[in-house]
């Protein structure tokens, strides 16, 4: 049976024939659509939320995505209206878009954190419910995070969360009690989904550790950090070696907090990585989201880390929340993905800068991928706050936490 195509509309819409099921796709992944484009205008203007600008031309494959410069600052890109925007919500955009938050629990936690200052500052207007109006008014406040950085697959489920728990307030409940149980609501959300799975999931790769290993990480994972550093705590003794890649270098931060434990390290850029994994006896990866279909989506260069373990038969084990779960389903880093500012690979050297001038060439284009996906065939396990599962168990894992909402 052939599948059936997408058709694009409403984001999340989705219309049934017989046997046959159309999903649409969100606006954020049809850049290169008029009406698609026209659409998102119209709802920003109606939310009172400005339309950020696009840099720079794109590679064909990803014109389909937004694409930022982080050197024109956010403010004199967009007027940003503070009789709507919660001024808790105008600074977290500003920090997501000039990368000073970065990280898909470091982003989750300042999210959820600006959602409870914006409940502890609301007040209901006469003959409303607050279930309903408070919904709204975070509404504009998402809108407006999406233009300064596309959502992670962890905010679309914190978000999720925070919007189920305002629908479940009763009318007949006072406002200051209703505000109180939400911002209570919240604060559970942080600590089990994010502080106390990260303890879980350390504790269960702990039994994974032994002495005399060679760990290697890439990028920056802050559940990978805390877990390596846990089982140093333990008394294990291990070697790390740190993989980095431009032009973000974010190894850098994991390489100052091991160290900074006393955790012997080796640094390499990911072009090193052949050389090195003879010597290594087990990857020890984060994760951005883990999709439907047993996907892994991380940080651009995951993928061919996990392709060269395979290849050298090195065990590739990835740590990621439960909450990081998404229902997402992708096999390709094309159709979704996230666009970074491309100034951001120009590089100086001795005074000399070869891509300075790069948007002037027709011929050029610089592509600055944020993510990428690593199929299941390649992960030998995921640890997870629930336990050590296979890839293919995530739809498993969703539908009990369905069940459980």
């Amino acid at each position: 049976d052939a599948l059936p195509i997408s058709k694009q509309g409403k984001k999340g819409d989705s219309t049934q024939t017989p046997g046959l099921v159309v999903k649409r796709l969100p606006e954020h992944v049809q850049v290169d659509d008029p009406a698609a484009q026209k659409k998102l205008a119209k709802k920003l203007e109606r939310q009172q939320v400005p339309l950020r600008p696009d840099y720079g031309t794109k590679v064909n494959l990803f014109s389909h995505l937004h694409q930022y410069s982080r050197k024109i600052p956010l403010t004199q890109q967009m007027s940003i209206p503070a009789t709507v925007i919660h001024p808790s919500v105008v600074r977290l955009g500003l920090q997501y878009s000039n990368g000073i938050i970065t990280g898909s629990n470091s982003r989750c936690i300042a999210l959820l954190h600006s959602f409870k200052q914006v409940i502890r500052d609301y007040s209901t207007p006469p003959n409303e419910e607050l279930s309903r109006d408070l919904v709204n008014k975070l509404k504009p406040a998402i809108s407006f995070l999406n233009q300064c950085r596309p959502l992670s697959a962890s905010m679309g489920n914190a978000i999720k969360y925070v919007k189920k728990e305002i629908s479940n307030i009763p009318s007949t409940m006072k406002e200051e009690e209703a505000k109180r149980l939400l911002q209570n609501s919240i604060q559970e959300y942080i600590t089990e989904k994010i502080i106390l799975a990260s303890k879980a999931i350390s504790k269960y790769a702990l039994e994974k550790i032994s002495d005399q290993d060679v760990i290697l990480v890439f990028g920056c994972s802050s559940l990978v950090n805390y877990t390596l550093c846990d089982a140093h705590a333990h008394g294990l003794k291990f070697r790390v070696i740190v993989a980095d890649s431009r032009p973000r270098l974010e190894g850098r931060e994991t390489l100052r907090r091991l160290v900074r434990k006393g955790i012997h390290c080796t640094y390499v850029m990911i072009t090193a990585i052949s050389y090195i994994l003879p010597e290594v006896s087990k990857v020890l990866l984060g994760a951005h989201a883990l999709l439907a279909n047993g996907y892994v989506m991380s940080r651009v260069g995951t993928s061919q880390i996990a392709l060269v373990a395979k290849a050298y038969n090195v065990p590739v084990l990835v740590c990621c929340e439960t909450y990081k779960f998404c229902e997402r389903v992708q096999t390709d880093s094309f159709v979704s993905n996230e666009l970074d500012d491309p100034d951001d690979l120009i590089v100086t050297q001795k005074g000399k800068t070869q891509l300075e001038n790069w948007n002037s060439n027709s011929s050029l284009r610089l592509l600055n991928l944020v993510y990428d996906v690593t199929p299941p065939e390649l992960v030998d396990l995921v640890i997870t706050d629930l336990g050590m599962i296979p890839c293919t168990s995530v739809p498993v894992i969703l539908r009990v936490k369905n069940v459980e909402q």
